[in-house]
């Protein structure tokens, strides 16, 4: 079976990004509608939604719990934030999902589970949710990745329009079973993607991009500082801005993450190997992207 092929410059360049056009407006970049944050994890939202724009998505919108919507606001003037009804213990209700609704059909792209930690409502939800995206391509990450376990058919429905990011740990619990190490890190992606006709983003010391259609890629840029809390919000956020602008699943995803890990040894030579955090990534973006997209006519 063929190996996967190494993301670089030249790869990326050969399967380049929609540029939009020069006339258009924040519509014509895409929406991406960005569902999630607990009580006690508001700030994932945050991440994923300023890591959507500064992918270059036009329209931002946060979907996330009563009780943190006017500090996701505050933290956000760029979205727009919908409050969705909590019960008592902080969970999403009953009500959510149909106010989530209202919202939905206008997205280019949902980005479900930053800062969202599984349990049975949390499940439940996703579920949901996934239910009401037919149409709309999806980002999952957190605690959304977790309710896979429920089974495959909850993205086999996309139709391949889903991205899912877990770490081997998550895949793990996800199949329940124990993987044998990162060499067999390309196959164990390669299976998630075929199984759950998905594309799989297998996140680890080497990042593995594995699409149903058999596309395989790894990432071995990075660096070590890019293990720090918030850096998983931004990953999904960024590959969430770049399906909302036009891009297909594996091309978004393999884009996303090269971006992310290069923002990371960006960071990593302005301040130290360890130590940056996760909200400073973002605004490496739009310049390494920029840089990614020239070709040989324009450099």
């Amino acid at each position: 079976m063929k190996g996967p092929a190494l993301i670089t410059p030249e790869l990326l360049r050969a399967m380049p990004l929609p540029v939009p056009d020069e006339g258009g407006d924040k519509e014509g970049r895409g929406r991406v509608l960005v569902v999630g944050g607990g009580r006690e994890t508001p700030g994932a939202a945050v991440l994923a939604g300023l890591a959507a724009l500064r992918a270059g998505a036009g329209k931002l919108q946060v979907a996330t719990g009563e009780s943190n919507a006017a500090l996701v606001a505050s933290a956000l003037p760029e979205a727009r934030v919908f409050a969705l009804p909590e019960t008592k213990a902080g969970k999403f209700s009953k009500a959510a999902c149909a106010k989530l609704e209202e919202h939905l059909g206008k997205a280019q792209c949902v980005c479900v589970g930053p800062g969202m930690i599984e349990d049975e409502s949390v499940a439940r939800f996703v579920g949901a949710t996934l239910e009401l995206c037919r149409g709309v391509p999806v980002v999952l990450d957190a605690g959304a990745v977790a309710c896979l376990r429920a089974g495959r058919d909850l993205l086999r429905a996309l139709g391949g329009r889903a991205v899912a990011t877990p770490n081997a740990d998550e895949l793990e619990e996800i199949y329940g079973e124990e993987f044998a190490g990162q060499d067999e890190m390309a196959d164990v992606a390669r299976r998630a993607a075929e199984e759950f006709r998905a594309v799989f983003v297998l996140k680890g010391r080497e990042t593995f991009v594995a699409s149903p259609g058999g596309e395989l890629f790894v990432n071995r840029a990075g660096s070590v500082g890019l293990a720090t809390s918030g850096s998983g919000d931004v990953l999904a956020g960024l590959i969430a801005g770049l399906v909302a602008r036009g891009a297909d699943a594996a091309r978004a995803a393999a884009w996303g993450v090269y971006l992310h890990a290069l923002a990371g040894e960006r960071l990593a030579d302005k301040v130290g190997p360890l130590g940056f955090l996760a909200r400073e990534l973002p605004a490496e973006i739009p310049p390494l992207m920029a840089e990614l997209s020239r070709t040989d006519d324009t450099t």
